[in-house]
């Protein structure tokens, strides 16, 4: 899907111990800021349990789930928009992702050093979210001035993107974010072309220290957070990244009992990649077979060739139609024999849109 979450915030508090739980890709961590310096990206499995109760039933040779991509953006400090701590790189790197995981602290420890020299959760967010602003300000800004010049022609779309910009840098100016200004189709063009910072939709990721997991109600640091998601229409996740980087490195049997022995449904990295899977608008659809059983990831509208194009471009140019079950149906049949038996195996074409948890099987000639 070429889709992007990038893990955002402050030296220390736990981004790259998160990314290496999600991913399980070794990136280096440290007590001391900076310890990234360089970009590191890998994938995120989706877990998801429908996968696992069709690969039952099927018995396939092998099991792929979904995938998100995950980059690690090094640690920003207050001036990362006038580029203190290599900040214009590292917002440069932000500008590339479509998922914002605003990593907070919300633990203390003495053996883990703050680069603010305390915990305040909001402090933190703030900073952050200062900076984006901020950066969004010097691009607005640019921009105007660049519109201003060309608006002397008298050219219309010119002057209709001069005042698209012009009012969204006041309403900057005021503390907001880009993705809470009203955009009709026209103005939502100009915006897109600027690639603002707080354009990207926001996931907030409360990291607390083990003996906050599985209930953190206590903890005050998450209510502030959570309070402040809530107005701004953003999700929290709470977790402990450090535990959750244990569970990560368990097969799957024994990540289920420990989670059980821990009295938890589910991982908060599982519960961190599905919220993201909403956040992006996105949904699964299933293949099966006896060599493998697979979760695709599209786009929520998606129509039967473009779900086929994720697979192989070829798929979708040559698209005939799309053998399609629901999920439900097949696992009441239990098998693809019986599905078919049943009636329950439909014939789809080309204006067919991918329903999530859809199973499907593509037709095709090239």
């Amino acid at each position: 899907m070429g889709l992007k979450c990038g893990i955002v915030g402050l030296p220390n508090v736990g981004k790259s111990t998160l990314f290496n739980a999600l991913t399980n890709a070794g990136a280096e961590t440290g007590n001391f800021p900076f310890t990234t310096i360089d970009d590191n990206v890998g994938i995120i499995p989706v877990s998801d349990e429908r996968l696992h109760k069709l690969a039952s039933l099927v018995k396939p040779q092998k099991i792929t789930p979904s995938y998100l991509e995950v980059v690690d953006i090094a640690g920003l400090v207050k001036g990362a928009s006038e580029g203190k701590g290599k900040g214009n790189a590292f917002l440069a790197s932000i500008r590339e992702v479509d998922l914002i995981l605003h990593t907070v602290r919300c633990f203390e420890d003495d053996n883990v050093m703050h680069v603010e020299g305390s915990t305040d959760a909001m402090r933190d967010v703030h900073i952050i979210e200062d900076e984006l602003i901020l950066k969004d300000l010097e691009t607005l800004e640019k921009r105007e001035d660049k519109l201003q010049s060309q608006a002397k022609s008298g050219d219309k779309k010119t002057k209709d993107a001069l005042d698209t910009v012009t009012s969204l840098r006041e309403f900057i100016e005021s503390g907001n974010k880009v993705r809470n200004f009203p955009l009709d189709e026209e103005s939502a063009k100009v915006v897109r072309e600027m690639y603002l910072l707080t354009r990207i939709p926001v996931l907030y990721v409360c990291n607390v220290g083990e003996g906050d997991i599985p209930d953190a109600s206590g903890n005050e640091e998450v209510r502030k957070v959570r309070e402040y998601a809530g107005k701004e229409g953003s999700e929290v996740i709470v977790l402990s990244a450090k535990i959750e980087a244990e569970i990560a490195e368990l097969p799957y049997d024994e990540k289920k009992a420990f989670l059980n022995e821990m009295g938890l449904e589910s991982s908060g990295l599982d519960r961190l990649a599905r919220v993201a899977y909403d956040k992006l608008g996105l949904i699964t659809y299933f293949t099966q077979g006896p060599k493998e059983v697979r979760a695709w990831t599209v786009k929520s509208g998606a129509k039967a060739p473009q779900a086929a194009g994720v697979i192989h471009s070829d798929f979708e140019r040559g698209f005939i139609r799309a053998e399609t079950a629901g999920y439900d149906d097949f696992i009441a049949a239990g098998s693809e024999a019986a599905l078919k038996e049943a009636g329950k195996m439909r014939s789809e074409g080309k204006e067919y849109v991918v329903k999530d948890g859809d199973i499907l099987l593509f037709r095709f000639n090239v």
